[in-house]
């Protein structure tokens, strides 16, 4: 245990401090300051989170999380100033810390025992400061296969599920390619989470760090499509032993009212992608702005306030974000006793830039100027009706909005092209059928991730990807040595 008494000498949670507003959106870089260093002679600010870790006998910050990460020991190796075994044991159950510890909401720190009565260890940012010191210091460097064993599996799609898998897989020494359709890899990663969230820097290392280890990756090519860059499945699944698909779930969910086909609707996936094209230096066509404009984001998820961020910086003239539901408690109900995952109310780095939230919003319809371009959303009071969420008559008001983004989640993986051709099940869900092996209805094809699942977690997408390497390996070889931290439809913790 880090620190007996720490737990009763600290008993607040403390984060970095975080860039001024005015300043932040000024830029597309991270919203906090650099982390600091520290041992415990001279405590910093994450050090002292690690001390306050109980090293419970029964560690439920485990079962939060569905990596399984090493939570207590790598808060003890903190505490006592190790910092580079901490990153060995961090590494021990995650391919990429830097992802989790930016982008994942921390179902670990939701099941922390300290937070039956105190707020939980700061977890998530000590993760962080862990990988961040480890490329700083040089501890991160490639992991080379001990042997080679002639298989070779292909991996569709870059995202933090494929990712993880071929990892995995090269360093099991099997011959990994990964094959993207968009011009640059990470998937969500690259274009759906906003510069100052993740700063693209992180991926571009951790993509080095594969390379060296011998995973190959392609860029442009679109398995089973039909343009000049176009890889059939019948020349992939001649070229590879194994296929693992990670493709994600990238059909938006849509919003059919009157008025949805206006121009300056767009789903929030567009519009982000769009807009990390642009901090990324490229031309983009008839770009999707939102400078100057009344936005209105439809959805109070990460998305929206991914939405938000990116519009203040662009310069919104006003940004309002509308939740069909009523808005969450601020600390735990009854309804969700510790250790679940619970549904609060959370003020993040987007929201403290501006904009306003308005709950129990439900959209019935859009205004359309003599242009065709939206005008104003027409919204009503939710009402909960025979355990529907619908509007309420008479209770119509109109927004002025000129830039809508619809974030309301996803309805399942994209189904024609690749899927269709491949010819593997998909559910009424729309997510990918596959059993208690990783393995598709088409043999030798596996699949992870989101596609699989349905839309989740960064830290969902990492496990399902380890553990989805497991599979193909031992299919390659008869057996595995690779972990899996979770088996295929685990859920988290519920009530």
């Amino acid at each position: 245990m880090a620190d007996p008494r720490g737990f009763l000498r600290y008993r607040e949670r403390e984060l970095p401090t975080r860039r001024p507003v005015p300043l932040r959106l000024m830029d597309w870089r991270e919203v906090y300051e650099a982390r600091e260093k520290g041992g415990p002679d001279a405590l910093s600010v994450v050090s002292r989170q690690a001390g306050r870790c109980m090293n419970c006998g029964i560690p439920f910050c485990h079962q939060g999380c569905p990596l399984g990460n090493l939570i207590p020991e790598w808060n003890d190796l903190v505490y006592r100033d190790d910092w580079q075994q901490a990153a060995e044991r961090l590494h021990a159950t995650n391919n990429f810390p830097e992802f989790t510890g930016r982008a994942c909401p921390a179902p670990c720190e939701s099941s922390c025992v300290l937070g039956i009565n105190q707020p939980p260890v700061t977890i998530k940012n000590v993760e962080v400061s862990i990988i961040d010191r480890a490329f700083e210091e040089g501890w991160v460097g490639p992991v080379e296969p001990t042997r080679h064993t002639g298989r070779t599996v292909a991996v569709v799609g870059s995202g933090p599920a494929g990712l993880a898998a071929a990892q995995q897989l090269t360093r099991a020494g099997h011959s990994v390619v990964v094959l993207e359709r968009d011009d640059r890899l990470g998937g969500l990663l690259r274009y759906g989470i906003p510069e100052f969230k993740l700063e693209k820097r992180h991926v571009d290392r951790r993509l080095q760090q594969m390379r060296e280890e011998g995973t190959r990756f392609r860029t442009g090519v679109d398995v089973g499509g039909s343009g000049e860059n176009a890889l059939s499945v019948a020349e992939l699944r001649s070229r590879f032993d194994a296929v693992l698909v990670a493709t994600g779930a990238s059909t938006p969910r849509e919003l059919p009212v009157p008025g949805r086909e206006a121009l300056g609707i767009h789903p929030a996936m567009e519009y982000l992608t769009q807009a990390n094209r642009l901090v990324e230096g490229d031309w983009v066509e008839d770009a999707i702005s939102a400078e100057g404009r009344d936005v209105v984001i439809i959805g109070g998820g990460d998305t929206g306030a991914d939405c938000l961020g990116t519009a203040l910086r662009q310069g919104a003239r006003s940004v309002t974000t509308l939740a069909i539901g009523s808005q969450p408690p601020l600390e735990r109900d009854e309804r969700q006793p510790w250790p679940v995952h619970p549904v609060l109310f959370e003020v993040s780095t987007a929201h403290e830039e501006g904009g306003d939230r308005s709950y129990l919003a439900s959209t019935t319809g859009f205004e359309v100027d003599e242009h065709g371009a939206v005008s104003g959303l027409m919204v009503a009071r939710t009402q909960y009706l025979d355990g529907s969420r619908v509007p309420t008559p008479g209770t119509e008001t109109v927004l002025p909005a000129t830039l809508v983004l619809i974030a309301m989640g996803f309805t399942g993986t994209q189904e024609d092209g690749l899927l269709a051709e491949l010819g593997v099940e998909i559910t009424s869900r729309g997510n990918i059928v596959h059993d208690a092996d990783w393995h598709t209805t088409v043999p030798g094809v596996f699949t992870a991730g989101d596609c699989a699942r349905g839309q989740s977690l960064i830290v969902w997408a990492i496990a399902e990807g380890r553990s989805a390497a497991a599979a193909v390996d031992r299919h390659l070889m008869g057996d595995t040595s690779l972990p899996a931290p979770v088996d295929p439809g685990e859920k988290p913790v519920t009530v």
